[in-house]
């Protein structure tokens, strides 16, 4: 199966579940023969997600290839993060190319342009050259309007309540 048309998604706000959402469609994806890549920005943690996507590999592909360190400190990106950034979009860009993807996801690129890992303008760029039969899902939180204006779905996940606030720090196997 291929897809006739491939849409572009957003999953942005400031609630909980972006990327599970994404990843759900991968799977979902998958169990109609897709093939998905998904390529995670400022996540080099080992997320459990990348093990268990890692066995569905015959239909699923992730990539990590960017860390967020430089957010803790309270800096700008430094130029070996900026460096990861052009190898990912090499490898998106590599994909749209040569077909291999029915589905690309760009996990957390909207939060990178607000950090300033990336500029708007370039994942517009990127954008433009997704092929029209390839689905595009980019998640994160401070998505940019003029990606909003471009997208053919938005969702926003809203925080209602969170037990962050209550002090609770991220748990395996449900946030990381």
């Amino acid at each position: 199966m291929k897809l006739e048309k491939g849409f572009i998604q957003v999953y942005t706000g400031n609630g909980k579940g972006k990327s599970t959402a994404a990843i759900g469609q991968a799977i979902r994806a998958a169990g109609h023969g897709l093939r998905t890549l998904i390529v995670q920005f400022m996540k080099e943690y080992p997320y459990g997600e990348v093990e268990t996507l890692n066995k569905l590999s015959e239909f699923i592909t992730i990539e990590q290839y960017c860390g967020d360190d430089f957010v803790l400190k309270k800096t700008l990106p430094p130029q070996s993060e900026l460096d990861k950034v052009k190898k990912a979009f090499k490898r998106i860009e590599s994909a749209f190319q040569h077909g291999e993807y029915d589905l690309v996801i760009l996990d957390e690129i909207c939060v990178s342009i607000y950090f300033k890992l990336v500029e708007t303008s370039a994942v517009i760029e990127l954008i433009q050259k997704k092929p029209e039969h390839i689905e595009l899902i980019m998640t994160g939180r401070y998505c940019p309007q003029e990606i909003i204006e471009i997208a053919d779905l938005v969702t926003e996940m809203k925080e209602v309540k969170h037990y962050y606030s209550e002090g609770v720090l991220a748990r395996k196997g449900i946030e990381s």
